[in-house]
């Protein structure tokens, strides 16, 4: 009776591989569900974004690292051993949350990919995480800057590129004078656009030298180093491609930066990046003593080619995916809640009827392209043309009201898309009329010198934030978190004033021109965006 019992039990099945890692697959299915509308805004960004095109590749090369390691990978079985996955799951699902609310898909794409790491650790434990953590790191380069990141970085490398540039000419003996980002030759300008800022070899270069830092054998302050190389190595060699077009251009004409040549030439530019990464990690394998050759600084580790991987194996069936995924199930009803839960929408006056005459100031509107209000998401918007006839002076005045500011709709702040028109802000910082009252407290404004090549303008801006004038574009998506929740409301605006200076025109002229205008705007303005007053929902 032993024998049988112990014979019996030697067939007492395990749990079937396939359903245990499909409910591991059904917990990634979820949590790439509840963060759907910004991975998929993520991908519209690499499909549209030259400098994130690259980006369909990372998590592919991400998928095969860990592949490669999955020999040395194991599930674990038990909460205790899942206890830093779940925890890193929930974390990632309240970035989600967060992320939501202040309307930062960023935020949420981070998320996503804490989350997968959640996941991982739940599954494989702390010591299968510490197995596959540069693999999933690594996912983190797929992800886009935000926008007013991404467009203040590509004006500063404008600058930084056309002047490094424009001392690679001088170094040629041509004369040239640099203004801005416009590279005078005397017979040809040519302007440094943001497409020429280098972010386009930047991302990709900075994503192969991780890869390539992750797979040097070397010490970890050279692996560094080969990763931290990528940015000067990207500014300079731009740079240098900047200085060859000027001079090219300067003796054969301006078909040396247009066309099939600008772009090989680019190509060509982002091909000897990668050669002077690999020539970096050569001379520092023969620092180290070693004669590695150049197609074996690179490469993957020996041992994990060893032996047979087999998942099947070592399968078992944690009870921690089912926490995992009514965690996500919770916290992705919960941000759906909050989504469909209706915004209370403020009465208001409807842009339409916004006065053509404010005192002297005589205006024209003036509308958006349809292809940038689908890009803008507002809800109601006015753009007038203001002159003045007695001070023979006009103002540009422009503001975008948004009901409400969920579903990826949300302000696009002036400060990063005046570099993406080329402009270049010269000077910055904010000012406050005490005599001039906008929705019962004294305005305070953002204030901006901008130039592109001889032109220079002023530009005053602020966002009525539901009562609040805010000048701070961070305090803008705090508040718009604070008040989805205390308010039930999210709905805001930008109004934007700018004027042009003539030649020799001192500044102190054009900052009592706006601030005439403010005087004559704000309190008709007031009936148009609403203030902090309790509202009842319209629909």
């Amino acid at each position: 009776m032993q024998m049988e019992a112990i014979k019996s039990k030697s067939y007492t099945p395990g749990p079937n591989p396939f359903w245990v890692l499909s409910l591991w697959g059904l917990a990634v299915l979820l949590l790439t569900g509840v963060l759907y509308d910004s991975l998929r805004m993520m991908v519209e960004v690499w499909l549209d974004t030259e400098e994130y095109s690259h980006g369909f590749f990372i998590p592919l090369i991400s998928a095969y690292l860990i592949w490669m390691q999955r020999r040395e990978l194991a599930f674990v079985n038990g909460f205790r051993e899942s206890s830093i996955g779940l925890a890193l799951l929930f974390f990632a699902l309240l970035l989600g949350v967060l992320g939501g609310l202040a309307t930062i898909k960023t935020l949420q794409q981070y998320g996503f990919i804490l989350g997968l790491s959640g996941l991982f650790a739940a599954a494989f434990g702390t010591r299968g995480l510490k197995t596959v953590w540069v693999a999933l790191l690594f996912l983190f380069f797929m992800v886009p800057f935000p926008s007013f990141i991404l467009n203040n970085l590509s004006s500063k490398l404008q600058l930084l590129s056309s002047w490094l540039g424009v001392e690679f000419i001088r170094a040629c003996d041509i004369m040239v004078f640099l203004e801005g980002n416009v590279i005078d030759l005397g017979g040809y300008k040519l302007q440094v656009v943001e497409a020429c800022s280098g972010l386009r070899y930047l991302f990709p270069l900075a994503s192969l030298s991780f890869l390539c830092a992750y797979l040097f054998k070397g010490p970890f302050w050279q692996k560094l180093l080969v990763f931290l190389s990528s940015i000067p190595l990207t500014i300079f060699m731009n740079s240098f491609r900047i200085g060859v077009i000027g001079v090219l251009v300067n003796y054969w004409g301006t078909e040396m930066a247009e066309g099939f040549l600008h772009d090989f030439e680019g190509w060509a530019v982002f091909l000897l990046c990668m050669v002077l990464l690999f020539i970096e990690m050569w001379l520092f394998a023969r620092l180290n003593g070693s004669n590695t050759a150049f197609s074996e600084l690179v490469q993957l580790p020996d041992e994990w080619f060893d032996g047979k991987a087999n998942f099947s194996a070592d399968v078992k069936l944690n009870q921690s995916v089912f926490a995992c995924i009514a965690l996500i199930v919770f916290m992705g009803a919960s941000m759906h809640a909050m989504r469909a839960g209706e915004d209370i929408i403020p009465p208001r006056k409807v842009f339409a009827s916004f006065p053509a005459q404010l005192g002297q100031w005589q205006g024209r509107r003036d509308y958006i392209d349809g292809r940038y209000l689908k890009e803008l998401k507002l809800t109601d918007y006015v753009v007038m043309n203001y002159v003045n006839p007695s001070q023979r002076s006009n103002v540009n005045f422009y503001t975008a009201y948004y009901e409400s500011q969920r579903n990826g709709a949300a302000i696009h702040s002036p400060r990063s898309c005046i570099p993406g028109d080329g402009w270049q802000i010269t000077g910055f910082g904010q000012k406050e009329f005490s005599d001039i009252m906008f929705q019962g407290q004294p305005l305070r404004v953002n204030r901006a010198v901008i130039e592109k090549g001889d032109y220079k303008q002023l530009v005053y801006y602020w966002f009525p934030q539901r009562g609040r004038m805010v000048t701070n574009e961070y305090l803008v998506k705090w508040y718009l978190f604070y008040d989805a929740i205390a308010m039930h409301r999210t709905d805001g605006a930008l109004v934007r004033l700018v004027t042009g200076l003539e030649p020799g025109q001192e500044l102190k002229e054009a900052d009592l021109r706006l601030q005439s205008f403010l005087k004559e705007l704000a309190p008709e303005l007031a009936g148009y965006l609403p203030g902090a007053e309790p509202q009842t929902s319209v629909n």
